[in-house]
């Protein structure tokens, strides 16, 4: 298909990233890379849902915080302000028709969409697609995820989309990023690597157990992931699960949000003016009900 009839014009925006020199960095948040391999395609299987899109990718802003991964809620807090004058940028430039903004915690999602709905582009995100997908596959759905930190601010996160109700539970595997004062801790991007060799990965066995945990004790029907971080997960999951004999349908933010992306593009539609408003709209309402 040729570039001019591609239909799909999709720019993918991480949420930071780090100097390649900096001792906390992981390689997918570095420059160097090919954008295939940013967006992970060495191991998620999402080559297939772009072979008609035309899509460029932005690594983020660099971190404002420091040279390492984003975990809590202050450098969250930061790392979205500073995505946003990209996302105005990329709208102002008219070349997308949607924005996908990666990592699993999508920070600047809220504020993103309004600066979109101005130019009528939609914006999809990791977590708020994957809990809108897992909720049209089974009546609950449970997270993988890791750090207590980055628990506590996705369970924000499905409160914040209204998914307290069909959300089992978060499970936590209890791996981190490489980070000041943790040189020694094990990090979740070496069991990755140890796991995409083939060597046995204690993330993954923890994985698979807290998984069929969510099934048995939280009554989840569909597994979703946390933090991009943990996305490597999904085809190991998925693979485990269903030879354990469990039908159940393992989800991660990449893949959701693509797929979300290309639905509104296709109905023409992105966030409703009501819940992101203009600066002055044209129509109000007097009351706000919950």
């Amino acid at each position: 298909m040729s570039e001019e009839k591609k239909k799909y014009r999709f720019l993918f925006i991480q949420p930071f990233q780090l100097s390649a020199s900096s001792k906390y960095a992981d390689k997918y948040h570095v420059p160097g890379l090919s954008k295939k391999q940013l967006l992970r395609m060495e191991y998620l299987n999402i080559e297939h849902l772009l072979e008609d899109v035309e899509w460029d990718f932005h690594g983020g802003p660099p971190s404002p915080y420091g040279d390492w991964a984003v975990e809590t809620r202050e450098e969250f807090c930061y790392v979205a302000a500073a995505r946003l004058p990209i996302v105005r940028e990329a709208c102002e430039s008219g070349k997308y028709n949607a924005i996908v903004l990666l990592g699993g915690g999508e920070p600047g999602f809220q504020e993103s969409r309004e600066i979109a709905r101005n130019f009528g582009i939609p914006v999809t995100s990791c977590a708020f697609s994957q809990m809108h997908i897992a909720s049209m596959l089974g009546n609950k759905f449970s997270i993988i995820d890791f750090t207590e930190s980055h628990n506590m601010y996705y369970y924000d996160l499905v409160i914040r989309h209204r998914f307290h109700d069909r959300c089992a539970s978060i499970r936590n595997i209890n791996y981190y990023h490489a980070r000041p004062g943790y040189e020694n801790a094990k990090t979740i991007d070496e069991e990755r690597d140890k796991a995409l060799r083939g060597e046995a990965s204690e993330a993954v066995e923890r994985t698979v157990n807290e998984a069929v945990a969510a099934i048995e004790e939280d009554g989840a029907e569909v597994i979703t992931f946390g933090c991009s971080d943990v996305f490597w997960l999904q085809p190991f999951l998925e693979k485990r699960l269903h030879e354990m004999g469990w039908e159940v349908p393992v989800l991660e933010g990449y893949s959701s949000a693509i797929v979300l992306a290309r639905m509104f593009v296709d109905l023409g539609v992105d966030a409703s003016g009501l819940n992101y408003p203009g600066e002055r709209p044209k129509q109000w309402r007097r009351k706000k009900t919950f």
